[in-house]
C-alpha cells in the first residue's frame, strides 16, 4: 500500500457550502459546531479521497420498510396489498416489537410470490419455511420505532438510503457472497457478463445441516442455481467451495483479490464456525482464503476483535463486520433485542477513535427476510435472479452528505444495489472492477460529500454497551434453516 502521509488542516465552515441535492440550502444549527480544527488528518495516497477505512457492517432479514416505514423523508408505507381469492386488497399494516416477528420464507421462490411480476402484493402467500402453511398477514407488519433507536438516530445524523436493493431476490448464502464480490456467477467470465449467453448463478442456501456452508460444509452438500433465463434448479451446483466451482480460480475473484493486488490491507470479523458463523463467513465459500494463510490472519474470530483493533490502532483498510446469530437482528430467533445496540457499539467506538475522521461506515441488511416492502424492484431485471426487494442502507461518515433535516441527515434516492457497495471499495481504493454487478451499479459515493468540513462524531446512544458484547458469551444459534 502506499505511504500516508499526514497533514495539519484548519477547516472552516462557509455558509452555504452544504448545499446538497435533497433541498438542504445550509447546515442545520444543531451540526453547525461540526467545523473544527483537525490535526492530524489523513490524506488518501490518490489525492481524491480522504476515506482511509471502510467497514461494512452486515445485519441480517429485513426490508427497508420493515425498518423504516414511517422515517420522515423515507419512501415508506403502513399499508400493503395482498390477494385474496384471487382479487388484490388492501391491508394495514400492523406495528410490531423488533422481537416479535416470525421466521419467513425468504428464498427466491418466496421472493418470485412476493413479487408477483411487479403487483407486489403476493406476499400474503408465500409458504412458511416451517410449516408449508400460506404466511398470510404476516409478513404485513414494520417494527415500531422505538425499539430499533440507534438506527433511527444514526439515519436523522447521516446518510439513508431509499433504494437499496439486493443483488438477488434470495437468502443469506448468495447475499453473503455478493457482499464480498457482487455476485454468484459460476460460468466464465465472459459467459457471466453477457445476458445472452449460458450462464448460472449460486440462488438461495444449501440444504440445512451441512454445517458451516462453505469449504467446511457436510460432504455431499450441494448449492442451488439459477439461469441467465430466471430458471431455478434446486440442488444442481456444485460443493460451496471455490475448488469445486467450473471455472476456479479464474473468474471468481473477490475483493480480496483486488485488495491483496495493491497491497491494502482487509480484516472479516466473524464468528467462528461451530458458533453462528457458518452461512454468514462469506470467505469460507472461497478455497485459497479457507485453505491459507489469511484464514488464521484476515479472517478474525471472534467478531468482537474489532473493538481490540481499533484501540490498538491497527484498523485495517476495508473491513466486513458480521454479527453473532443474538445480535443479527434475524427475526424469531432467541427473542434478543441486541441488534442495533452491537451495530452502535461498533460504530461508536470508531466515532471515538482516531480513526473518525478517516473512515466510511457502511451498515446494510442482507436480504428481505420475507418482510413486506411497498417498492417495486427495478426493471430491467438481471440474469442473477434480481435486483431483489429494498433493504436498507445507512452511510456514517465525517463526510456523510449533510441533508435538510433537523439532525442533519440526508436521504439519497439514487438506485443501489450491492454492486453500489463493491463499487465504491474499488474506486475508493482505486482498485480496478471484478466485472460482475460493480460495473453496472450506482456507486454509493453521491451519498458522501469530501469537499465538506468533516462533521464531529456524536455518540448514538443504545440499551447496550460495548462492554455488554465484550463479555457477551457466543450464541451458537444456528442461522437461517430453510
Amino acid at each position: 500500500m502506499k505511504k500516508i502521509t499526514f497533514v495539519s488542516l484548519v477547516l472552516i465552515a462557509v455558509p452555504g457550502l452544504a448545499a446538497c441535492s435533497n433541498g438542504a440550502s445550509s447546515i442545520p444549527s444543531s451540526i453547525a459546531g461540526a467545523a473544527q480544527k483537525i490535526s492530524p488528518q489523513w490524506q488518501h495516497p490518490s489525492g481524491s479521497s480522504p476515506i482511509q477505512h471502510i467497514v461494512l457492517i452486515v445485519q441480517e432479514n429485513r426490508t427497508m420498510n420493515d425498518f423504516f416505514a414511517t422515517f420522515p423523508g423515507a419512501n415508506g408505507a403502513t399499508f400493503g396489498y395482498e390477494l385474496i381469492n384471487g382479487h388484490k386488497q388492501k391491508i394495514t399494516l400492523k406495528e410490531v416489537s423488533l422481537t416479535g416477528q416470525q421466521n419467513l420464507n425468504h428464498s427466491y421462490g418466496g421472493f418470485l410470490t412476493a413479487y408477483n411480476n411487479g403487483a407486489m402484493d403476493g406476499f400474503n402467500l408465500v409458504k412458511l419455511p416451517s410449516n408449508g402453511r400460506t404466511e398470510k398477514g404476516a409478513p404485513y407488519v414494520y417494527v415500531n420505532p422505538a425499539d430499533i433507536a440507534p438506527y433511527w438516530t444514526m439515519a436523522e445524523q447521516y446518510g439513508l438510503a431509499n433504494n437499496m436493493f439486493t443483488t438477488q431476490g434470495s437468502a443469506s448464502f448468495p447475499a453473503h457472497q455478493d457482499l464480498i464480490r457482487g455476485g454468484t456467477c459460476i460460468s466464465s467470465a465472459a459467459a457471466c457478463s453477457n445476458p445472452s449467453s449460458s450462464s448460472v448463478s449460486l440462488i438461495d442456501n444449501p440444504p440445512y445441516g451441512s454445517g458451516a456452508w462453505g469449504c467446511d460444509s457436510t460432504p455431499g452438500t450441494v448449492t442451488s442455481l439459477i439461469t441467465n433465463k430466471l430458471k431455478l434448479e434446486r440442488g444442481s451446483g456444485p460443493f460451496p467451495c471455490t475448488s469445486n466451482f467450473p471455472y476456479y480460480p479464474y473468474d471468481y475473484e473477490t475483493l480480496r483479490d483486488l485488495l491483496d493486488a495493491k497491497s491494502i490491507s482487509w480484516k472479516y470479523y466473524t464468528p467462528a464456525l461451530g458458533t453462528s458463523g457458518q452461512i454468514w463467513n462469506a470467505f469460507d465459500v472461497i478455497a485459497p482464503v479457507r485453505n491459507g494463510p489469511e484464514w488464521t490472519t484476515n479472517v478474525s474470530s471472534p467478531e468482537t476483535n474489532i473493538f481490540t483493533d481499533i484501540s490498538n490502532g491497527a484498523l485495517p483498510a476495508m473491513s466486513w463486520v458480521i454479527p453473532d446469530g443474538a445480535n443479527s437482528d434475524h427475526p424469531e430467533k432467541c427473542g434478543c433485542d441486541n441488534g442495533p445496540s452491537w451495530v452502535a457499539s461498533v460504530v461508536n467506538a470508531i466515532g471515538n477513535s482516531q480513526y473518525w475522521n478517516s473512515t466510511a461506515i457502511i451498515v446494510v441488511w442482507d436480504d428481505w427476510g420475507g418482510f413486506f416492502d411497498n417498492v417495486t424492484p427495478p426493471l430491467p431485471r438481471d440474469n442473477q435472479g434480481g435486483p431483489g426487494l429494498r433493504v436498507p442502507l445507512i452511510v456514517i461518515s465525517p463526510y456523510s452528505k449533510i441533508g435538510s433535516g433537523s439532525k442533519g441527515g440526508y436521504i439519497s434516492n439514487t438506485f443501489y444495489e450491492f454492486g453500489s457497495i463493491i463499487r465504491y471499495v474499488e474506486d475508493n481504493f482505486n482498485l480496478g472492477r471484478l466485472g460482475t454487478t460493480d460495473g453496472s451499479s450506482n456507486s454509493i459515493s453521491d451519498m458522501l460529500d469530501y469537499n465538506q468540513s468533516p462533521r464531529q462524531f456524536q455518540t448514538i446512544g443504545s440499551k447496550y454497551s460495548r462492554s455488554h458484547f465484550l463479555h457477551q458469551k457466543p450464541s451458537r444459534i444456528p442461522v437461517d434453516e430453510q
